[in-house]
């Protein structure tokens, strides 16, 4: 049986009507009062009755979601959060926790449905909003939430940042998130207005929903701070804009002084907050007129709250505790635990910090039994005890990167691992289990847990090839041989016609120009027998030259990395979409065309298979993407505004290229008319993707801004032989780049890496990081997979760790998945009955024979 709460305090929710007629809610097309909205709200409260029972919404950014929660708080129902776009998350927590009512949006009115007459739950009077701990959306983990906890901190947070029946904020993060909700309920407790909207804000139809709505502030997390700058928000004209909330994560102290300084000079005040969802969503808070002295830290407490450091043995620095009216009650694990009260008085956040003199405070990192991977808090005790119940002795030790366990006796170390990795919600990988024989302890018995960490210590990526120097056309096959995976290279062949694309050619021409220097342009179409006299020439002893294309690709990977990890900032991931045309014409339209359809078609596989693999596992161990994101087709149907589902945003839309050129190739007629007229096909594609970039025709293409027009420069670039030809192509880069991307530098380094293709074949590159510079290249798609997953774990400790564990993590993928495709190749090889007819056939030098004749 339950009892009904006193909504007395619960001024947001309940004493809607007192704000009258002021707007409540602005929408791009509607504008709702209080009076309006505390109407919907109690029609909605009407339906849910009037005894308590457990409410899940799936909430998004809209006024039926809006007026489904405050209907579910002012009738005294708990209601458990979960995002609408995840359907994975809500389905995790309506089994887990079988709520009597499911509410959605709907067509202007929410959606209610009712699981049962009444509740089958015992929920405590206090007990407000159940929400998902930081990082495990859909885990049934869940904060639980008082009245008390969301009106205190409402009106703590509305203090602090002066909130007034004037205010009006644009909602940038969902309401199912600890700190977009507190935007919501902090300006409806002070009769101000909400410009509610799901946009994101690198949508121009957002910043105009800002000015006509007036704005006058809207919260950030640290990656929205990236998109502010690539749409150029420095420079914006928003004169009713107050200020900006920045909380969800660290912002670098230089990032903090630098958005500090931009808000001074266009009239805006910059807030750095600093929360935990088990506060209910703010802590602490960075005063303005601080924010450029006193980047690095995390402010004061808000009122009504307050901190202290507890001592940490063997530690410099204690742990941070926080108490306050806005602490939770607690945990909730299962239903059963609804019924309790308050089982927590105090958050020992797990942060480690300092007060200044001042009276400032500093995190300055985590405690050791306490550690964020993958954006996962994990709980080593709690890893410890879950094998325990397995009937394993073991200790657990970790660091931001990964989770190592030491178990007693001979146990079934991949098997513990992944149950552990499924367990807590980690990705496989960051999950290490070693066997011994005993734990380490310390003279006093006690387990030695730096010990225990030891055993997990950074193991060298194995070098993928071993290059030696080859001599003449011997070792020119067994490169080829080695690299393709080609056991039956001839002297007439070519790396062309042993299907060689853009993602081996690094591999191949890399160790080529060690062995023999110098290539020429034209090496991937030289039989193996012409290549080596061709080729040698001394080689150099301080720098190399490698071909523009690989140093192009090796460059860009890095900056994507460290733009991400905001070490600096330096996007160059357009360029490769030209290095991608580019190498399309180079590798993919030689031979006839049934042959090089196959080709096609084979490079393009081994782009999506990895991919897809990578992306699978990501999405069954994490819930930051949807089985859309597995099957590549986010672009098309996944959300218009920016969230972690578009990480692979540059791996569809180069699937989406290649895909269509591959299809357009294999007609007939387009196979005729690219062979007759080499450079006027790809200008005549260019011509039509312009229409695209220049908005005049809107293909119903996936939203991200269009790419091909910028893939078929790269051909043209590929095809342009002349100086004349070559100049053409120079001045359509130099008449379509410019205005496309609102920022001068990433147009100039899109120019700069077309006209490098175009006018340079090769740039030197120093001896000792030319081994490097191909790692980097050919593991370029698998970096740019995996890098999602590694860095955000290292930035609080180091972005140049971030970065270069990153750069590591994605040449292990690439190394994995050479030697499955290698071990596949030679089972092939060793199932095909006749060696030597499955070759007789095969083309040598492009040529080749008809489809049916072929035997492999």
């Amino acid at each position: 049986m339950t009892i009904q709460p006193d909504l007395a305090r619960l001024a947001f929710a309940a004493g809607l009507e007192r704000h009258g007629d002021r707007p409540a809610v602005l929408t791009a097309e509607h504008v709702l009062t209080y009076r309006e909205l505390a109407g919907r709200v109690d029609d909605v409260a009407a339906r849910l009755g009037t005894e308590r029972r457990l409410v899940v919404l799936a909430a998004s950014n809209d006024v039926d979601s809006l007026v489904a929660y405050l209907a579910a708080l002012r009738a005294g129902h708990p209601i458990l959060l979960a995002p609408a776009d995840k359907p994975g998350a809500v389905a995790s927590l309506v089994g887990a926790y079988d709520p009597d009512v499911v509410l959605r949006s709907g067509d202007g009115t929410p959606v209610v449905e009712e699981r049962r007459p009444g509740t089958r739950h015992d929920l405590h009077p206090d007990l407000a909003l159940l929400l998902s701990t930081s990082g495990s959306t859909g885990s049934p983990k869940l904060v639980r939430l008082s009245h008390e906890n969301l009106d205190a901190n409402a009106a703590a947070i509305a203090e602090y940042l002066g909130i007034g029946p004037e205010d009006r904020a644009a909602t940038t993060l969902p309401m199912s998130y600890c700190y977009g909700l507190s935007v919501v309920n902090s300006h409806l407790l002070r009769g101000a207005a909400l410009v509610l909207t799901d946009l994101s804000v690198v949508d121009p139809c957002f910043w105009q929903l800002v000015r006509e709505r007036r704005a006058t502030s809207f919260a950030a997390v640290p990656y929205t701070f990236d998109l502010l700058e690539r749409v150029g928000f420095e420079e914006m004209d928003l004169p009713h804009l107050r200020y900006v909330t920045q909380a969800g994560g660290r912002l670098a102290p230089e990032k903090v002084r630098h958005w500090a300084r931009t808000g001074r000079r266009r009239g805006w005040d910059l807030f750095v907050m600093y929360g935990a969802t088990e506060a209910t969503s703010r802590m602490a808070y960075l005063p303005p007129e601080l924010a450029e002295e006193r980047a690095g830290t995390i402010g004061v407490p808000i009122p009504g709250g307050a901190f202290r450091i507890d001592p940490v043995d063997d530690l410099p620095d204690g742990e941070l505790v926080y108490t306050g009216p806005n602490v939770m009650l607690g945990y909730a694990e299962r239903p059963e635990d609804l019924a309790a009260g308050r089982t927590v008085e105090e958050l020992r956040t797990g942060d480690l910090a300092r007060r200044h003199p001042d009276g400032l405070w500093e995190v300055v990192g985590r405690r050791s039994r306490f550690v964020k991977i993958v954006g996962l808090r994990v709980d080593l005790g709690q890893v410890e005890k879950m094998l325990a119940e397995l009937g394993v002795t073991a200790a657990a030790a970790g660091s931001d990167e990964r989770l190592v366990v030491a178990a007693e006796g001979g146990q079934d170390t991949s098997l513990l691992a992944k149950l552990v990795a499924g367990g807590i919600g980690l990705p496989r990988p960051a999950v290490e289990v070693h066997a011994v024989e005993q734990l380490p302890r310390l003279g006093t018995g006690k387990v030695d847990y730096p010990a225990v960490a030891a055993l997990g210590a950074v193991r060298h990526v194995a070098e993928p090839a071993r290059e030696r120097r080859a001599e003449g056309p011997e070792d020119v096959r067994r490169i080829f041989a080695e690299v393709l995976d080609r056991p039956d290279v001839g002297d007439d062949d070519t790396f062309v016609s042993l299907d060689g694309d853009s993602l081996s050619y690094v591999a191949a021409s890399v160790r080529l120009e060690q062995a023999l220097g110098h290539l020429p342009p034209d090496w991937h179409l030289t039989p193996v027998r012409d290549l080596a006299p061709r080729a040698a020439r001394p080689p150099r002893r301080f720098a190399s030259f490698l071909e523009t294309g690989i140093v192009l690709r090796a460059v860009a990977i890095v900056f994507i990395v460290t733009t991400h990890v905001e070490l600096f900032t330096f996007q160059t991931a357009h360029v490769l979409f030209a290095v991608a045309g580019y190498n399309f014409a180079r590798f993919q339209l030689h031979g006839e065309r049934l042959p090089r359809l196959r080709r096609q078609l084979r490079s393009l596989g081994r782009i999506v298979v990895p991919s897809v693999a990578f992306i699978g596992v990501a999405h069954l161990l994490t819930d930051d993407y949807t089985i859309a994101n597995v099957l590549l087709l986010n672009g098309i149907v996944g959300p218009q505004h920016l969230t972690s589902q578009w990480h692979f945003w540059f791996v569809e839309m180069l699937v989406y290229v290649l895909v269509a050129v591959t299809a357009l190739m294999a007609l007939p007629w387009a196979d005729r008319a690219e062979r007759r007229f080499p450079l006027a096909f790809p200008l005549a594609l260019l011509a039509v993707a312009l229409l695209s970039r220049y908005d005049i025709v809107d293909p119903g293409l996936p939203k991200p801004a269009p790419v091909f027009w910028l893939f078929a420069l790269g051909w043209a670039a590929a095809r342009a032989r002349t100086v004349l030809e070559r100049s053409l192509v120079t001045l359509l880069t130099l008449l379509t780049v410019p205005g496309y991307f609102d920022s001068t530098v990433r147009e100039v380094t899109v120019i700069t890496g077309v006209l490098l293709l175009l006018w340079v074949t090769a740039l030197p590159v120093p001896a000792g990081l030319r081994r490097v510079t191909g790692w980097l290249a050919a593991a370029s798609l698998y970096i740019y997979l995996t890098h999602w997953l590694v860095y955000p774990v290292l930035v609080p400790v180091s972005p140049v760790l971030a970065v270069v564990a990153s750069l590591l993590a994605g040449i292990a993928y690439w190394v994995l998945v050479m030697r499955v495709t290698s071990a596949l190749g030679r089972r092939r090889v060793r199932g095909t009955p006749d060696p030597a007819a499955a070759t007789a056939d095969r083309p040598r030098s492009g040529r080749s024979v008809p489809w049916s004749a072929r035997s492999r």
